[in-house]
């Protein structure tokens, strides 16, 4: 049963991660078109689809695009640094967190400037340099995978399935449950 609850801890948290991963980024587009004084026609959050905001009139691109990643990068670093110490388990997973979103953002970004996919496009036909964004990927991918090394041993979580307790299982599938049904209900699933 412990091997069991471990296995729906891991797959809770990453699922969780992803979802929110995406809502941050998306939530710094959403900031950049304000700031900007451009429209947000529609963000799109749905479960089965990969997230966007889609931006028009957007007077400046350029700030719109890198605020996604960059917020989406800020924002759990800071929600991590607001958990007090004595929150050890919600702190773990806030700094799980946090690393998962520099990790992802930069990949994204990173790797993506390859094939000019989504953002990645948007930021070199806006000017921004190549090396920008491979920049960008070196450094959050390293402080995210600095902040995961600082979690302690991933071979002793793994070979010990009670440091997972029930209750902490329980809150992120609800955690997981509740993202996933408020994406579906107020996001649209039109391509």
């Amino acid at each position: 049963m412990q091997r069991f609850r471990q296995f729906l801890f891991v797959v809770s948290l990453l699922a969780l991660s992803w979802f929110m991963m995406m809502a941050v980024h998306e939530l710094g587009h959403v900031v950049g078109a304000f700031m900007t004084q451009g429209t947000v026609d529609r963000v799109v959050l749905h479960p089965l689809m990969i997230s966007r905001t889609d931006v028009s009139p957007n007077p400046h691109p350029l700030i719109v695009v890198w605020l996604g990643p960059i917020v989406g990068c800020i924002i759990p670093i800071a929600g991590w640094n607001l958990v007090p110490r004595r929150a050890t388990t919600v702190r773990k997973i806030a700094m799980f967190f946090a690393g998962y979103c520099l990790v992802a953002n930069g990949g994204y970004i990173s790797l993506g400037s390859f094939d000019h996919v989504g953002d990645c496009g948007v930021m070199l036909q806006s000017g921004s340099p190549m090396w920008t964004l491979f920049a960008f990927g070196v450094l959050t991918i390293s402080a995210g995978f600095y902040i995961w090394h600082r979690l302690g041993s991933f071979k002793r979580f793994l070979s010990d399935p009670s440091l997972v307790d029930s209750g902490t299982v329980r809150v992120l599938l609800f955690a997981l449950v509740l993202v996933i049904m408020s994406e579906m209900m107020f996001s649209s699933f039109q391509g």
